[in-house]
């Protein structure tokens, strides 16, 4: 099975890469699944069901996301409704939506789960080791899913390398999301789990983060209030890694296609 990972689309210049690339990519490379991080995938915060709709029509399938995604009320009701979009699972239990999900890829079963880092991340999350732990236990031996992937919503590059580690030889891949910065570090750990800390953002190229640089400047220069604004101009970058797998589920091969769009 081939696998694609979108590290997270940030705002119109992501979507609109997103929808320049990824059809023709599905058919040259024989993709059998596309997962996308959407938590800053409208207006660079959150989502809505409309942008979401944008990378379903490209040939997205699945979606994770972050800390953003609570950031449009109307949007977190959808959360609810669609189990094909996730927010992360060690997030309390009494939030809307879902932490993980299911798809049904040829003869094979797909586990999705979602999480987010502690370091760094001001959030009221549950520790990530113990909720993957208690779902890979639940869920594996009901369902038997035979591919399982992991979004890694988080900050530091330590955290989201140790968390590998822990599933290397239970999981088939743990993918980082989260700094926008692409990694370069796409490997197949010992026991044959697909790791990449940071799979990179979807946007802008001449932006910080997806944000005009000059604001990103005076914020950190003068330590200064400021509204970010969202680069709509200019060059875009499309940032993904590419999975294989082997028959038994774990992975065979992971590489980064990165792609320019004037």
């Amino acid at each position: 099975m081939k696998i694609l990972f979108i590290g997270d689309v940030v705002a119109k210049k992501g979507r609109t890469v997103v929808g320049e690339v990824l059809p023709d990519l599905i058919k040259k490379e024989k993709i059998d699944l596309v997962v996308a991080n959407i938590e800053n995938l409208s207006h660079g915060k959150g989502a809505t069901k409309d942008s979401v709709d944008e990378l379903r029509v490209a040939g997205a399938n699945l979606f994770t996301s972050g800390n953003h995604i609570w950031f449009k009320q109307e949007f977190v009701e959808e959360l609810n409704n669609d189990p094909t979009i996730l927010r992360p699972a060690n997030y309390p239990s009494d939030n809307p939506g879902f932490g993980f999900t299911y798809a049904n890829v040829g003869k094979e079963k797909v586990l999705l789960i979602n999480l987010i880092g502690r370091q760094w991340i001001d959030e009221p999350v549950d520790e990530p080791y113990r909720t993957v732990d208690q779902l890979l236990l639940d869920q594996v031996e009901k369902e038997k899913p035979k591919i399982i992937l992991v979004d890694f919503h988080a900050e530091a590059t330590s955290e989201k390398n140790a968390l590998a580690w822990f599933l290397d030889g239970r999981v088939t891949a743990v993918v980082g999301t989260h700094t926008h910065i692409p990694t370069a570090d796409a490997w197949i750990l010992p026991k044959g789990t697909a790791f990449v800390t940071d799979i990179g953002m979807s946007g802008a190229l001449h932006s910080v983060l997806g944000v005009d640089p000059a604001i990103i400047i005076k914020k950190q220069k003068d330590t200064a209030p400021a509204k970010f604004e969202w680069v709509e101009t200019g060059p875009k970058v499309f940032r993904s890694v590419l999975i294989e797998t082997d028959k038994k589920g774990l992975a065979k091969s992971i590489i980064r296609i990165d792609k320019l769009v004037e």
